[in-house]
């Protein structure tokens, strides 16, 4: 092993194959699923991790490994600013940029600490690298709202043995066991390793983890109730650049119309702001043809739009990015509540408002949040836990909604993102909600990813991307409450920082037979 350690610590090849390495475990990512990358690629970090000389060289490479993963897995964000949000190349280059290095930061940070608190073995470091990244994509998930694109556990969804545990522990969990499995595997290749009982001992852990995932996958968490429906989700296929152009707003809301017209679907859902114009400004005969379309198939259509709350006695007005049902006699709404930093609210505005005045172009870029906890639509004879844009990224915030909830519906408009890769992953991330929540999951999309997600994960059908087109299938209710429903993210978390206690109480208790062997 002593050449491959002189290779590694050659610091432009180290830091030219970390980065290859970082986006190498892209592929385990949609549109790709293919879910060994990232565990090849993260046993190869953690290799490096453990032949690493210092606390900074394995900050270092964590730190580069993140450049490659986030450089190449969010690039799409470039897109978004420049290409559909009008700032200028150079400056929607950097800020891309800056949000993958604070990204790295993470993967960084993991490796930092490792080797700070767990270097007294390998075996100690095998065990808390897996804890640390857990929290960390955790801690991705909230902190400045958070953003857990790319989290690791993702990347097993939902093929692998180890998407079988996402109900019982949620997707941060599948992160902590899949860079347990990596980390593991990474000590085969350590001097002292492969040749000794730790060998065994190793392959019997990967051994049980994978049988385990294998044996909770075939767990039924949810049982069907009452008859699958008929559904036509919607996708309107309407370019980003003339989306909320005044002079094709009728057009727009016309074709939806049309494409509503002849859907025969007990539930037809449209995507998010599908129809360009406040709630209250629609024409009056628009909603009143989509409760008949309603009425003669005998169910209800969800429609993306704005909603317009005036509040005369503050001098106020606060807008929406709801869905609004049609169905009925009384219009029921959803409105969304996570809302996309710079892109649905400024934060900060003393600070940043000049950058949407003079380098961004986003119309809806200041809404009001919804209310954090809304409860299920009554449509279509479901109980639907609406959930808008990237909401479905956070399991915690999807869960608010159940076991209530018998089936799941995001609407999106990834047509922000181009013809990236950005709308499969979102989509990815759908398939774990409905692991995590033993539920449908339908989605409604303006440009792609439109699809029908089974209660495991697995995607049943999908639209083709960039065309005008209605997804029809069928969905079926389910009721029944996973462990991760019951309890979210808190079992994985204080479970988490129990064992990274427990190994720093081995770690004190080894150096203390080390000193008394010594004196």
């Amino acid at each position: 092993m002593q050449p491959m350690s002189k290779f590694m610590s050659k610091q432009p090849v180290s830091s030219l194959l970390l980065l290859a390495l970082g986006a190498f475990s892209v592929l385990g990512f949609a549109p790709y699923y293919f879910y060994p990358a990232t565990i090849v690629s993260l046993m190869a970090l953690c290799y490096c991790w453990y032949i690493s000389a210092s606390i900074r060289q394995t900050a270092y490479d964590g730190f580069m490994y993140g450049l490659g993963m986030f450089g190449v897995g969010i690039y799409w964000i470039y897109i978004s600013l420049h290409t559909f949000g009008g700032m200028p190349a150079l400056m929607a280059a950097f800020s891309t940029l800056i949000l993958t290095a604070f990204m790295a930061l993470f993967p960084a940070v993991v490796g930092m600490l490792s080797k700070r608190f767990f270097a007294g073995g390998h075996v100690l470091m095998a065990a808390a690298i897996p804890l640390l990244w857990g929290l960390s994509d955790w801690v991705r998930s909230w902190i400045f709202t958070g953003f857990p694109w790319l989290t690791i556990g993702y990347s097993q969804v939902p093929s692998s043995f180890l998407a079988g545990y996402a109900p019982v522990i949620g997707i941060y969990g599948v992160t902590t066991l899949t860079v347990l499995v990596a980390s593991l595997a990474g000590l085969l290749f350590v001097r002292g390793h492969s040749q000794s009982i730790g060998r065994r001992r190793v392959m019997g852990v990967l051994l049980i983890l994978f049988v385990a995932g294998g044996l909770l996958k075939q767990v039924n968490w949810s049982e069907s109730v009452g008859q699958p429906i008929r559904v036509s989700l919607l996708q309107g296929n309407i370019a980003q650049d003339i989306k909320w152009n005044p002079e094709i707003a009728n057009q727009t809301i016309h074709q939806y119309l049309s494409m509503a017209a002849q859907s025969s679907a007990k539930l037809i859902v449209m995507p998010e702001t599908a129809l360009p114009i406040i709630a209250s400004e629609l024409p009056a005969e628009i909603p009143s043809q989509l409760r008949q379309i309603a009425l003669r198939n005998q169910g209800d259509i969800l429609v993306g739009l704005i909603e317009r709350e005036r509040h005369p006695d503050l001098g106020d007005t606060e807008y929406y990015n709801s869905v609004l049902n049609f169905g009925g006699d009384q219009v029921a709404a959803y409105r969304k509540s996570h809302l996309v930093p710079f892109g649905e609210f400024i934060p900060l505005k003393v600070a940043f408002g000049w950058i949407y005045r003079d380098w961004l172009d986003m119309p809806l870029s200041d809404l009001s949040r919804g209310e954090k906890y809304q409860q299920p639509m009554q449509v279509a004879g479901e109980k639907v836990a609406v959930n808008i844009c990237y909401e479905d990224v956070f399991g915690e915030e999807i869960i608010r909604q159940l076991p209530a909830a018998t089936l799941l519906v995001n609407v999106s408009n990834d047509a922000w993102y181009g013809n990236s890769y950005a709308a499969d992953q979102h989509m990815q991330f759908s398939q774990a909600r409905a692991l995590e929540t033993g539920r449908m999951m339908l989605r409604a999309t303006n440009t792609g990813a439109t699809a029908i997600i089974d209660h495991k994960g697995h995607v049943v059908a999908h639209a083709p991307h960039f065309v005008q087109t209605s997804l029809d299938g069928t969905a079926q209710g389910y009721a029944g409450t996973t462990p991760y429903v019951a309890w979210g993210n808190w079992p994985f978390v204080i479970m988490s920082c129990f064992g990274l206690l427990i190994l720093l109480w081995r770690r004190n208790t080894i150096n203390l037979l080390l000193d008394c062997k010594t004196k």
